[in-house]
C-alpha cells in the first residue's frame, strides 16, 4: 500500500498525517442512514459508507463497484484511493444538455471510504452539482472525484463538508476544461478533526475559466487545510482562487494556492485572494501563495490578510446600541455571507446558510 504523504513533501509542509497513520481502519462497514438527510426538490444521490445506497437516493444513476483502478498520477490520496475504490458515482451528461441540479450525498459512521466519482459533461452541457459531506463517530473518507469538461460546458461544484469532529477526511478533485468551459466551485470546510480539500484544475482549451472558492470555519483543535493548483495550458484563460477562514480556539487553516502558466498560455488572467479571521490568540493560519510562469504576456497576482475584528467597526455599532457580542457576530455573519456569494442556486445557499448559523450559534 501507498504510504501516507509526510511533511517532508513540500506539498504537505503545513499538514501533519501522523494522527491518521497511527490509527487503523478496516473496511466500512454497512450502516442505515440518518433521517435528516437534506432534500431540496432536485435528484439526490446517497452514498453511505463509500457505498451507493438505491433505497435512500431518489435518482437512479450508472455506478461503479471497482476491481481494478489505473492511477496515473503521482498523487498519494489518490494512488491510496486506487488501491481500495468502492463505489463511486459516474455521471455523463450529453452535449447541449441542461441536467439542472444533481445532489449528491455522502455519509459515513466508520471504517475507511475510498470512493471515486467521474462526471462529464459533453459540449456546450450544463449541471450544478451539489455535495453534502456528513456523518458520526471516527472514519477516514479519501474520495477522488474526477471532472472532464468539453467545449464549452458549465459546471457548478459546491461542497458543504461537514463530517464528524472525530473523522479525517482528505479529499481530491481533479478536473480538465476544455475551450471556453468554466468550473465555478465553492467549498464549505466545517467538519473533521483533520481534513484536507485539494484541487487540482487544468484548463486545456483557450479561454476556459475556473473559480476555485472556499470558506473554512473552524474551531476547538480542527486542522483544515485547502490546497489548489491551477494549471494554465492554453491562450485566454483566466482563473480565481478564493479563501476565507474564520477560525477560533486553537483551530489551524492552512491555503496553499498555486497558479502555473505554460509558455503557450499568452494572455492568462490569474488571481488568488486568502482572507482570514482569527478569533482567538491560540489560532493560527498559514498561506502559501506560487506563481509559476514561464510566459510574458499575463496577468497574475495574489494577495493575503490576517487578522483580528476592526475594533474600530466593533466600537461603532456599539455607539449604535449593539452589544458587543452581538456587534462582533454581526462582523463574522457579514464576512461569511460575502464567502457565499458564489453560491447562486436557492436551495443550495439555503443549506449553506444553515449550517453555518448551526455553527455560529455552537461558538
Amino acid at each position: 500500500m501507498t504510504a501516507l504523504p509526510t511533511r517532508s513533501l513540500e506539498a504537505w509542509r503545513y499538514t501533519d498525517l501522523r494522527p491518521l497513520d497511527a490509527m487503523s481502519f478496516a473496511e466500512a462497514p454497512a450502516a442505515s442512514i440518518p433521517g435528516d438527510l437534506p432534500d431540496i426538490g432536485v435528484p439526490r444521490l446517497v452514498f453511505v459508507n463509500g457505498r451507493f445506497d438505491a433505497a435512500a437516493s431518489s435518482a437512479l444513476m450508472f455506478a461503479h463497484d471497482f476491481a481494478t483502478v489505473t492511477e496515473e498520477s503521482d498523487l498519494p490520496l489518490a494512488l491510496i484511493n486506487a488501491q481500495h475504490a468502492q463505489d463511486g458515482l459516474t455521471l455523463e451528461i450529453p452535449a447541449g444538455v441542461d441536467a439542472g441540479v444533481v445532489l449528491l450525498i455522502s455519509y459515513a459512521n466508520g471504517g475507511a471510504l475510498h470512493p471515486r466519482h467521474r462526471v462529464s459533461l459533453g459540449a456546450g452541457a450544463t449541471l450544478t452539482l451539489l455535495e453534502v459531506i456528513k456523518g458520526e463517530g471516527v472514519y477516514w473518507h479519501n474520495p477522488v472525484t474526477d471532472i472532464v469538461l468539453a467545449q464549452g460546458a458549465r459546471l457548478a461544484h459546491y461542497r458543504l463538508q461537514n463530517e464528524s469532529r472525530e473523522a479525517f477526511h482528505l479529499a481530491t478533485i481533479r478536473v480538465g476544461a476544455a475551450a471556453d468551459a468554466a468550473y465555478e466551485s465553492f467549498t464549505a470546510v466545517m467538519g473533521a478533526k483533520l481534513s484536507r480539500a485539494e484541487f487540482h484544475v487544468e484548463l486545456s482549451g483557450a479561454k476556459a475559466h475556473t473559480h476555485v472558492n472556499a470558506a473554512q470555519l473552524l474551531g476547538d483543535s480542527q486542522h483544515g487545510d485547502f490546497t489548489s493548483v491551477v494549471r494554465h495550458k492554453a491562450p485566454d484563460c483566466s482563473s480565481r482562487q478564493t479563501v476565507k477562514s474564520v477560525l477560533s480556539d486553537a483551530a489551524r487553516g492552512v491555503f496553499q494556492g498555486r497558479i502555473e502558466v505554460d509558455r503557450v498560455a499568452q494572455k492568462t488572467d490569474g488571481y488568488q485572494m486568502s482572507q482570514a479571521l482569527l478569533l482567538s490568540p491560540a489560532a493560527e493560519m498559514d498561506i502559501k501563495p506560487e506563481l509559476q510562469i514561464f510566459a510574458d504576456d499575463v496577468k497574475c497576482s495574489h494577495g493575503a490578510t490576517i487578522g483580528a475584528l476592526d475594533e474600530e467597526q466593533v466600537f461603532y455599532l456599539r455607539s449604535r446600541g449593539i452589544p458587543e457580542d452581538t456587534a462582533r457576530a454581526m462582523l463574522i455573519r457579514a464576512f461569511l455571507t460575502e464567502a457565499l456569494e458564489p453560491v447562486t442556486h436557492a436551495g443550495a445557499h439555503a443549506l449553506f446558510e444553515a449550517a453555518i448559523e448551526t455553527w455560529w450559534t455552537g461558538k
